[in-house]
């Protein structure tokens, strides 16, 4: 009897609730740290972008208007759909080089942020919320309100938990999102769509892309229907142009430096805030 092949996974895209191939059909390799080819993914380009976008935006308004208890519900379910397949992202990690205990610490890192911000979609209006002393006879309101479609461009760090930590402060306030996974380390990333496309989120809420990050973050950072933009490189050139494109449509840039994923203090509520706006509102006393 001869050697069985094993049958290896193909990774493509997550773009509205369904995982294309990029319209270019080109790839590129992956590999670990030994550079070893471990997969294939999609090389993704500026049309692949645009569906992602127009995605995104087609379901934000379903989503915005959701309950904050029923999206907490929704980020609640996701965590447990990752804990049920655990042992599938510990292997996908340890296949890009990570040893078994580094990798476990992250996926487990992982599902209790999800928990995390879950807990808090139904507490940041109350928090952030308030009521305005005014001098004439009406009630005044400032409540923080989704900003709309956030655009987030994944660090080759923590491939999960990264992409965990910066969907979740983002949906669970009713934003969508396009991001362009970890250009090195894109596997997992992928993976999560899956966990997101069997769980309750609606399909558009959250869109994954792969592919070369100098070939599309032009596109993504300077169109006009994205929000806000998060991203986490320290690289001052790549800062300058995200800022340049978001000054065009007066986006929300959010620029993260951070080392250490797992720190708890990338648990934080601030960290929801920043993708969301201060909406103000005047009511008469007695109507």
């Amino acid at each position: 009897m001869t050697e069985r092949l094993e049958v290896l996974k193909t990774y493509k895209t997550y773009i509205n609730g369904k995982f294309p191939r990029s319209e270019s059909e080109r790839v590129y390799k992956i590999t670990d740290k030994k550079g070893q080819h471990i997969a294939n993914a999609c090389r993704c380009t500026r049309k692949d972008i645009r569906e992602a976008i127009v995605a995104a935006r087609s379901v934000f308004g379903d989503w915005s208007h959701r309950s904050a208890f029923n999206r907490g519900q929704i980020l609640y379910r996701i965590a447990e759909m990752l804990e049920g397949r655990k042992d599938q992202f510990i292997k996908e990690l340890e296949i890009s080089g990570r040893d078994h205990k580094d990798a476990k610490r992250e996926v487990e890192c992982s599902i209790d942020r999800l928990v995390y911000y879950g807990g808090w979609t139904d507490k940041i209006s109350q928090v952030f919320g308030t009521i305005n002393p005014v001098a004439s006879s009406h009630f005044n309101f400032s409540i923080p309100e989704p900003t709309g479609v956030v655009g987030i461009i994944a660090p080759d760090d923590y491939p999960l938990l990264s992409s965990v930590t910066l969907i979740a402060p983002v949906i669970a306030s009713g934003n969508s999102v396009v991001m362009v996974a970890s250009e090195e380390n894109p596997l997992t990333a992928i993976s999560f769509g899956e966990v997101l496309h069997a769980s309750d989120l609606p399909g558009g809420v959250v869109n994954i892309l792969t592919g070369y990050h100098r070939e599309m973050m032009n596109d993504l950072t300077s169109h006009m229907d994205v929000n806000g933009i998060i991203h986490t490189s320290s690289d001052q050139n790549i800062m300058k142009l995200i800022d340049e494109n978001a000054s065009i449509s007066v986006k929300r840039v959010s620029h993260y430096s951070i080392s250490d994923w797992m720190d708890d203090r990338y648990e934080n509520p601030y960290m929801i805030l920043d993708c969301m706006e201060i909406k103000t509102t005047w009511h008469p006393i007695g109507v």
